[in-house]
């Protein structure tokens, strides 16, 4: 699975506001500054959160946008689905993404992207905001060592 720019940006907003959760709104320069994320195209993106109910937005000079919803409410996978569309990594295992392939009846390997879909799916469904903002950052080392399969990833 690949998520998009948009996808990726939205989640640095959210997981700001998350660690903000309860306080004062956050301003749209800041949001954009903090996350190294172009304001432009923040905007177009805080609107969406906002047309979701993920965020509300406090107009005036002390304003900017909060999270709508406790951050134990909103999973990964809903902001992922609704940004990316699919979770799957290929579209003839997807449920809301389905196209059928030709070689359905015989693939072997599709099996394995269903199983990453399957395991991917939950995972990203049971990762809330909240707990996920509580975990640690990745570090280069367990990039680079944590895994011991294949290249390429």
């Amino acid at each position: 699975m690949r998520v998009s720019k948009e996808t990726d940006y939205a989640l640095r907003a959210l997981f700001t506001l998350v660690e903000h959760f309860g306080g004062a709104p956050i301003p749209i320069r800041e949001l954009a500054r903090r996350n190294d994320v172009p304001k432009r195209f923040l905007e177009q993106i805080m609107l969406k959160l906002k047309a979701q109910g993920w965020v509300n937005s406090v107009a005036g000079v002390r304003g900017g946008y909060v999270l709508a919803h406790n951050p134990r409410e909103i999973t990964m996978g809903e902001v992922i689905r609704y940004f990316n569309g699919i979770l799957a990594p290929i579209d003839c295992v997807s449920v809301t993404g389905y196209k059928r392939c030709s070689q359905e009846p015989v693939c072997r390997f599709r099996r394995v992207f269903y199983d990453v879909r399957n395991y991917v799916a939950d995972l990203m469904e049971r990762a809330t905001l909240a707990e996920v903002a509580e975990g640690e950052p990745v570090s280069k080392l367990e990039i680079t060592f944590g895994f011991t399969g294949g290249e390429g990833i």
